[in-house]
């Protein structure tokens, strides 16, 4: 989605929809970083202060994170996904493993009888990605990744009201799966997806619930 010059005022909200529109698009995925402010100045075509004051209602709204040094990152899709991430900040992670369970294992059943071949598409290429991230032995890109193939079942339920409540969730799961992997990947705890692809692709509900729920936490190092 290519930036337009806005040409009415107040020129502030013009821009904060613009870049609403960028993050909601997916144009700006979250986790990604935005443009600087001076590019954002050049092409948006307004004064430094109307683009830095834009950048901070979407921050306070939670759709943005700025880290001093680093950059302006995408935090959530929507100021309700920003809502959820705050509000659950520091809720307790076996309560957040307990509504995983919940949405997903229904998520995956749902998926096995209403799947397209698009979904099937869509999930393999999740899939490969979430491999590939593992690979490259990044914790967070396989965080990413392993939320969007989580995220694609739930689009493949065709929900429209459990995908938004989902997405809303996303800082939510994504904080939950942080902590099961910890800062490093550790090749003992991994455990693959396959299974919750290949049940859904069989249509058989009941095992794509199943595996859902099984591959929830399985890289939590154990208590003993």
């Amino acid at each position: 989605m290519a930036l337009s010059s806005p040409r009415r005022t107040p020129l502030s909200d013009q821009v904060i929809a613009q870049l609403r529109a960028q993050i909601t698009s997916g144009e700006w995925p979250v986790g990604s970083r935005i443009p600087t402010e001076a590019a954002l100045v050049e092409q948006l075509g307004v004064a430094r202060n109307t683009v830095r004051e834009a950048v901070r209602a979407l921050a306070h709204n939670g759709l943005l994170d700025i880290r001093q040094g680093s950059g302006t990152y995408v935090l959530a899709t929507s100021e309700l996904a920003g809502v959820m991430h705050r509000r659950f900040a520091g809720a307790d992670q076996a309560q957040v493993a307990e509504l995983r369970v919940t949405l997903e294992t229904s998520a995956a059943g749902l998926a096995a009888t209403r799947r397209t071949d698009r979904d099937l598409a869509l999930l393999d290429a999740a899939l490969a990605r979430r491999e590939d991230a593992w690979q490259s032995g990044d914790a967070e890109d396989f965080v990413q990744a392993d939320a969007a193939f989580h995220q694609a079942v739930v689009a493949a339920a065709h929900n429209d009201i459990l995908a938004a409540l989902y997405a809303d969730l996303g800082e939510v799961t994504r904080a939950h799966l942080r902590h099961d992997v910890g800062p490093e990947l550790i090749a003992e705890r991994y455990l693959g997806h396959d299974e919750i692809l290949d049940a859904i692709r069989a249509g058989d509900p009941q095992r794509a619930s199943v595996e859902a729920g099984r591959a929830i936490g399985a890289c939590a190092p154990s208590d003993s």
